[in-house]
């Protein structure tokens, strides 16, 4: 039987405690941080890189689908929800094999949930079926059904987009188009056919590709560090050498955003080019 290492989410502390004694009953689950808010589980999912997140959805501030919007895609472990829902949640959440428990807990409900992770997991290894980005696609498409039942419909006519050229970009989200600039966005990851864009503390699920994506993007600012992730040049406040030639960005929000092998000579020409520029300023 496989170890697993979990990250446990609740804003309500005796709902986190329960959950953390329940998780330490069963056999072979260790419980490596337990979070109160949205924040403390991104910071502990980037420290600990877990098997599993256990991760409340109702929380205030930073709710569960926040975090999983500002989870980069490839780094993302299995999600169970736990939630109080309704039922119609509960089929958007079955029907896209995205795994919950419903409170109040049930320590058979976990183990259910426990062994469904062992098995992605086994069945997952080498692949991408088993977290990183399949996960975050199946967890964005249950999020957008649960979102749109939730948002009334107003009948109100898509907003019309800006003309503002390449400086801006246009997203739509149920029934309404934001215009974000350029400028402001921090960084953006890619999960299946869904895009996050990452701007002024807010996240935005956009379906589009990365090629599509990329082509309304300035390429002197925007850069590719990882098979699905990009990241605004300018936002970059800390660079973190990792073994195997990876780098760990850290970003002006306190986001971490992790640089592959295969994508790392941008980050290498910046470094470069920043060394350049700091050698020519008069002292």
């Amino acid at each position: 039987m496989s170890h697993l290492r979990a990250v446990i989410v609740d804003d309500e502390p005796l709902a986190l405690r329960l959950l953390q004694a329940m998780l330490e009953e069963l056999p072979d689950i260790e419980v490596v941080a337990s979070c109160r808010n949205g924040r403390e589980a991104l910071n502990a999912v980037a420290r600990h890189t877990p098997d599993i997140l256990f991760l409340d959805v109702q929380m205030p501030g930073m709710n569960g689908f926040d975090v999983v919007r500002r989870l980069q895609g490839d780094t993302i472990p299995l999600v169970v929800f736990t939630t109080a829902y309704d039922q119609y949640a509960v089929n958007a959440f079955e029907v896209h094999a995205v795994d919950y428990v419903l409170k109040p807990l049930e320590t058979e409900r976990l183990q259910t949930a426990l062994s469904r992770a062992r098995e992605r997991l086994h069945a997952g290894a080498g692949q991408s079926g088993a977290g990183g980005n399949g996960e975050k696609n199946r967890l964005l498409a249950s999020m957008e059904d649960i979102e749109q039942r939730e948002q009334p419909d107003t009948g109100a006519p898509a907003e019309a987009p800006a003309r503002e050229g390449k400086a801006k970009l246009a997203i739509k989200d149920r029934g309404r188009i934001t215009m974000i600039c350029q400028a402001d966005i921090e960084w953006i990851d890619a999960a299946g056919d869904y895009m996050c864009v990452h701007a002024s503390g807010e996240t935005h699920v956009m379906r589009s590709t990365m090629k599509e994506l990329q082509e309304q993007l300035s390429s002197e600012t925007f850069k590719r560090v990882h098979r699905s992730t990009l990241v605004n040049l300018n936002f970059i406040e800390h660079i973190k050498v990792l073994s195997k030639g990876e780098y760990l960005l850290t970003l002006a929000s306190g986001s971490e955003v992790k640089v592959s092998r295969n994508y790392r000579q941008p980050i290498k020409e910046y470094l470069d080019a920043s060394r350049g520029q700091a050698a020519a300023t008069p002292r």
